[in-house]
């Protein structure tokens, strides 16, 4: 897409004889975030180092910022923020000289670089910290810190792996906010991230891949719709029992997944799903019924197998 901020075709990336990712084809346009999920291993992390330019491609072709990051590496990091999964601010230093040293690095004026750093914290919410050393820190703050460090040269493109692994609930919605706010602003996000529930909140449109390709496309919402049902219900048994044979649910549901001391059926009306199980003479221990997410197509598409 000529309007694109970033366009791959084919793109691949290979290490000896593992491919990482393998042929993929996506665009991120502008003023979007823009996400990529998947499990350990399926290729994100090798995605945003090519897109950032520290990583050369194997195969295909790739655009970022209209340019070719082989050829020009350096005037394409000079346009991202990059926020990295494990921050890796100077915790000697305070708050202020963290975004100062970051702003020099961009050759900004020092001018330019004090007039962000009021910008940012108050962006960030640590205007009060300004003058404390990172090291005792909350984790959200230096997460907070990380993201308004991204900032400081402007960028065009802002690149986030997993913004808010290890972070409690109260500093991931507050880290939301944060990020939502950038999107309004439009700044383009592309985002890697293990939580559904984030990829919800932030993503306009995202990728699902699964051992280096591309599974699914779309906005969260239409994923749900392709992929999943409008409801589940789910039946819980026993410790130690064993749930009732996928046979006996046949004609109940869309679908039914038989795990460990739980029945998933898949759904358009839980109730009346429910309704039939009872009348089978299925008497669970406890059922629940919620809404299809993000995270019940993830588990369709990759498996609930755990991937070292």
């Amino acid at each position: 897409m000529a309007d694109s901020l970033v366009s791959a075709r084919g793109l691949r990336k290979q290490f000896g004889t593992f491919t990482a990712v393998d042929g993929i084809d996506f665009d991120v346009r502008p003023g979007e975030a823009f996400g990529f999920l998947g499990p350990n291993g399926a290729g994100k992390s090798s995605t945003m180092k090519m897109i950032g330019a520290v990583s050369p491609i194997s195969g295909g072709t790739l655009s970022v910022l209209g340019m070719d990051p082989e050829e020009h590496g350096p005037a394409i990091r000079s346009r991202l923020g990059v926020v990295p999964q494990e921050d890796n601010l100077d915790q000697e230093l305070t708050v202020e000289e963290n975004l100062m040293i970051y702003g020099r690095y961009f050759d900004l004026p020092r001018k330019v670089i004090s007039r962000r750093i009021d910008e940012l914290l108050d962006f960030a919410q640590l205007t009060t910290r300004r003058k404390d050393r990172v090291e005792p820190l909350s984790g959200g703050m230096k997460r907070r810190l990380t993201i308004a460090r991204g900032l400081i040269n402007e960028p065009d493109l802002m690149l986030l792996d997993e913004p808010t692994t290890g972070l409690d609930p109260q500093a991931r919605h507050v880290l939301w906010d944060r990020l939502y706010a950038l999107k309004q602003e439009g700044v383009t996000l592309i985002i890697t991230t293990h939580y559904m529930d984030e990829a919800e909140q932030l993503c306009d449109r995202l990728v699902i891949m699964d051992e280096g390709r591309i599974v699914a496309e779309g906005s969260p919402q239409s994923l749900i719709d392709r992929h999943s049902t409008r409801e589940v219900l789910e039946l819980r048994f026993p410790a130690g029992s064993t749930p009732p044979e996928e046979a006996r649910f046949d004609g109940v549901a869309k679908r039914t997944e038989i795990l460990r001391n739980r029945v998933v059926l898949y759904t358009e009306d839980a109730e009346r799903t429910g309704a039939a199980v009872s009348e089978l003479g299925i008497v669970p221990e406890s059922t629940l019924i919620r809404r299809s997410t993000l995270e019940d197509v993830f588990l369709t598409l990759t498996g609930r197998s755990l991937i070292d």
